[in-house]
């Protein structure tokens, strides 16, 4: 069993729980926040999404004792285009607690980082502030992807969709999502390799798709590699995370940018 799969037979148990769970009320969730598909295009920088991450599978404890609304607070200042909050408590020690203090705070645009399986999960995460969803193409069926995907659209609620390979990727367009991320990290062996990026980014011929790359990137040399292609912007965790100089790090990663990819990064 791969660790995607311990992953989802989780959500399957907690998906059960919070069914039997009235919807948690939140005045926060009413606020009006952009949509990273339009705020993405046409920006002369690359865009962050900036992680809140306290652990993960494949790394353990990053930093277990993260204050997330100082940390959400941090990356709005320094420019994060976004910011997404691990609400996962069994594999990534996140909650969705984490995620309605994080908009209490912050007015960015909002992922929540988690499993989603199925519609209860989204309206939790909806009800708890996010503006976007997570919908991990390698984890769903073709008939359950497009389930989640349509109803979270209908709710106003913008859908990344992550893949990893050739054959989700064709998934994703099939599908018209308009905010595609590449996953340099295989779920099923939790391996990074940025070049996936490089390889997947090239199918995608809609000019209004937004290409996000996440995972592996560390520095201003890596965001240079995955931006041979035309990516709108990258999703950075643990290395933000692990930083001692958030300010500093962000300069490296917001590089320039334009339409067709990083300027003369071929």
């Amino acid at each position: 069993m791969t660790i995607l799969d311990k992953i989802i037979r989780q959500k399957e148990i907690e998906v059960e729980l919070l069914k039997k769970q009235p919807l948690p009320e939140f005045s926060g969730a009413a606020k009006s926040i952009k949509k990273i598909e339009h705020s993405f295009h046409n920006t002369q920088q690359m865009n962050v999404i900036a992680e809140i991450k306290r652990s993960s599978p494949s790394k353990g404890e990053i930093d277990m004792a993260v204050d997330p609304v100082k940390q959400a607070k941090l990356y709005e200042s320094c420019g994060a285009g976004a910011i997404s909050v691990l609400t996962d408590e069994t594999f990534f020690n996140g909650s969705m607690e984490d995620l309605r203090n994080v908009r209490k705070a912050v007015d960015l645009p909002i992922l929540c980082k988690d499993f989603m399986i199925d519609p209860i999960q989204i309206d939790h995460a909806k009800a708890a502030g996010a503006s976007i969803i997570l919908l991990i193409v390698a984890a769903l069926s073709d008939n359950k992807l497009q389930e989640l995907f349509e109803y979270a659209t209908h709710q106003g609620i913008e859908v990344l969709c992550e893949v990893h390979d050739a054959n989700e990727m064709t998934r994703a367009i099939e599908l018209g999502a308009t905010i595609i991320g590449i996953n340099n990290r295989n779920l099923k062996t939790f391996e990074v390799d940025l070049s996936a990026t490089e390889q997947l980014a090239s199918m995608v011929k809609n000019p209004d798709t937004i290409l996000i790359s996440e995972s592996g990137i560390k520095s201003r040399d890596d965001v240079i590699q995955v931006g041979k292609e035309d990516i709108n912007g990258i999703l950075v965790g643990e290395t933000l995370m692990r930083s001692n100089n958030i300010a500093a790090l962000f300069n490296e990663l917001k590089i320039p940018i334009t339409k067709g990819g990083i300027p003369n990064a071929r």
